[in-house]
């Protein structure tokens, strides 16, 4: 029997740009199987979460046009699991509102927040620390974080700093955003830093606090009595969610608190954020080709990451690191070096063919 204290917040309202052209702001990634594995992202992160916490106390935060996919994706949900965001507003804000949510269906909820579109090997290793982090915050007033064991000095993620180093659970010390390549590799070989997975466990009460706290306008533009879980809620979060600052939870509330703790974790972590951390993920053949899709041809070509519409039949010559993604009646054809420009591509697509295909 699962713990009904267990609760959940998926965050899956983001665009995923830089997985254009099989993400798009219609179709964003979190919907897609990124893997060829039989799942979209967003489904395998329920069923991951599923394994802990009941089905009915999983809510996914999203943003409102995202509404018909979330449930036709995961029929396990109602609409009263939704969290629908009627603008952009970063991640404090959704936060809060899942936090007051929660909190009006159960005082003594303790809820994970993790993002929609991570892949994780280990799912055991990830429902153990999980529960691991549930336990903590239940019986204590801290905020944590998981802090994923890095394993080369990676400037694209943002890092946490801790002590008591002899504890499982660590006091955190510092969080740096996204470092240069000198600074990450002083972090590394310092051995008490840890990558910032955006994945956090607390108590619904500590973190309502923490807002207090820390974003008390916030908390008090959101903090309207018997709203929740009644049929006044969508029209309460439409009238005031835009009014809500724009600003991260790690911004607003971790980098503040005094209160924050990280869990050290080793579960096989990649956050999907690139064609490159995706390519990653995937089997390779001798030649460090990976495909989803399609059956390919390489011939002289090497290190290419290969994505098109099933059965699709593909030959590469002569091309080394290069990302050939085709959806439908688009095709991009880019240097594995340059996918950093692809937001800007996105932007030119834009520009020169219609939002029809951004």
């Amino acid at each position: 029997m699962k713990n009904t204290n267990y609760y959940a917040v998926i965050m899956a309202g983001g665009v995923g740009s830089r997985f254009w052209p099989i993400s798009t702001k219609k179709f964003p990634k979190q919907f897609h199987d990124m893997l060829g594995t039989g799942q979209s992202l967003i489904q395998r992160t329920f069923d991951r979460i599923n394994d802990l916490v009941p089905s009915e106390n999983i809510l996914i935060a999203t943003n409102e046009s995202y509404e018909d996919l979330v449930l036709s994706q995961l029929p396990e949900t109602t609409k009263n699991q939704l969290l629908l965001e009627p603008a952009m507003r970063n991640t404090a804000p959704c936060i809060l509102y899942a936090a007051l949510k929660i909190y009006d269906q159960n005082p003594d909820a303790v809820m994970l927040v993790a993002p929609s579109d991570h892949w994780i090997d280990d799912e055991t290793e990830f429902s153990r620390n999980i529960e691991t982090s549930f336990k903590a915050c239940s019986e204590n007033d801290i905020l944590m974080t998981l802090g994923i064991q890095p394993n080369s000095p990676n400037t694209g993620y943002g890092y946490i700093q801790f002590e008591n180093a002899d504890q499982e659970i660590k006091k955190v010390k510092n969080f740096t955003e996204k470092p240069n390549l000198e600074t990450a590799e002083k972090f590394l070989a310092s051995g008490d830093y840890l990558w910032n997975a955006g994945i956090f466990v607390w108590s619904a009460k500590s973190i309502v606090k923490a807002f207090e706290n820390s974003l008390p306008d916030m908390l008090q533009l959101f903090d309207i009595e018997a709203t929740y879980n009644t049929e006044n809620e969508d029209n309460f979060i439409k009238a005031n969610y835009e009014k809500a600052e724009n600003i991260s939870i790690d911004f607003g509330i971790m980098e503040k608190a005094s209160n924050v703790h990280v869990l050290p974790v080793d579960f096989g972590w990649n956050d999907l954020g690139t064609w490159g951390s995706l390519y990653n993920k995937l089997e390779k053949d001798t030649a460090k080709n990976a495909t989803v899709g399609s059956e390919t041809i390489f011939r002289d070509a090497n290190g290419n990451m290969v994505r098109t519409q099933n059965g699709k039949r593909v030959v590469i010559q002569g091309l080394s690191d290069y990302i050939v993604v085709e959806k439908e009646d688009v095709l991009l054809i880019c240097p594995k070096k340059d996918e950093q420009d692809i937001k800007q591509i996105v932007a030119d697509v834009k520009e020169n063919f219609g939002d029809d295909y951004a």
